[in-house]
């Protein structure tokens, strides 16, 4: 797939710069217990690539030289790295705020009986894929009995406090689109899930964030089998709203791979396009202790205007939801 993109014509997305460290994102393997059809990561119950301990503490000695304030973890399924918790502990004795991105299913895993009572004793941010309402769509995207799977698990982690009022425990869902489109406008979007899993299941939650899907790995693999993939770039590219590019996730994060080299975004990563910085055609984190990243040049191709598309997309959902009228325009 990387060489694949590389090939389709260039659609020239603007040049930006880094402002001021906020958040370091960390890929902490792509072992998954799903094999999920929208996955830019292609992860799998059969991928390998784990972070060891060693990374981990380099991990730990950046986010203390970053001085980032969050930590956002994710993979594959974080949850199955056996560090994970050494991690999250670490980052919240500092202070840092710690992001879960949860595939809800994860919490049904034997051996991890107990990962949401860890979660909620240490104040985690729960973000968490379900991209869909409607079981059929769900199962569809994510495999047989997911759904099932996840109510279960958001059941279980609204017992403990998450997404209740005043309970200071954060429950964030995720919607990805089914197939080559936008979005649909995130604030509309959420009523109808805030409506439809309370009144059918109880189940409780804080905000719902709208994904647009990348065209890389998994989902760019199928959009190519499908003879979709020039097409839904046509789409991206008419729905670019410029505004969009103030506000674009890699701004102010630095994705971080099981190996512990740096990227602008997640995407990068998955594309190995590495963070450019001074000479170097790729950095680790420890060449990066001390450096200060502020108007660094962002690495930037074709796929990132998946994050600047009608309202925009980034992993905290959209950018402005009022820019559905400039996707729905494009269409």
């Amino acid at each position: 797939m990387h060489a694949t993109l590389h090939l389709m014509k260039s659609r020239n997305f603007p040049h930006i710069k880094r402002f001021a460290l906020d958040t370091l994102q960390v890929n902490l393997g792509y072992k998954c217990n799903q094999t999920c059809l929208h996955c830019h990561v292609n992860a799998g119950p059969d991928r390998k690539e784990v972070m060891t301990p060693e990374t981990v503490d380099q991990v730990i000695a950046y986010l203390d030289a970053s001085g980032a304030k969050t930590l956002d973890l994710t993979g594959g399924a974080p949850e199955l790295n056996p560090e994970f918790r050494r991690l999250v502990a670490a980052a919240r004795e500092r202070g840092v705020k710690v992001i879960d991105r949860c595939n809800l299913t994860i919490l049904d895993e034997p051996g991890q009986e107990d990962l949401a009572r860890f979660l909620a004793d240490h104040h985690v941010e729960v973000v968490a894929s379900l991209p869909c309402y409607s079981e059929d769509n769900v199962d569809k995207q994510r495999g047989k009995g997911v759904f099932d799977k996840s109510v279960r698990a958001l059941k279980t982690l609204n017992a403990l406090g998450y997404g209740q009022p005043g309970s200071g425990l954060t429950l964030n869902l995720v919607y990805n689109p089914q197939g080559p489109s936008l979005p649909p406008n995130q604030e509309r979007l959420e009523a109808d899930y805030h409506r439809f899993l309370f009144d059918n299941f109880g189940v409780v939650f804080n905000q719902l964030f709208t994904i647009t899907n990348m065209p890389i790995q998994r989902f760019g693999s199928t959009l190519i089998s499908k003879g979709q993939f020039e097409q839904y770039m046509d789409l991206l590219v008419q729905s670019f709203v410029p505004t969009n590019l103030d506000s674009v996730m890699c701004r102010s994060i630095v994705s971080i791979d099981w190996k512990g080299f740096v990227y602008d975004c997640d995407f990068n990563q998955m594309l190995g396009l590495p963070l450019e910085h001074g000479d170097r055609l790729r950095s680790h984190i420890t060449d990066l202790m001390h450096a200060d990243l502020t108007g660094n040049p962002i690495v930037v191709r074709d796929h990132c205007y998946g994050c600047t598309a009608g309202q925009g997309s980034s992993c905290g959902g959209a950018l402005k939801p009022d820019g559905e009228d400039a996707a729905l325009a494009a269409e």
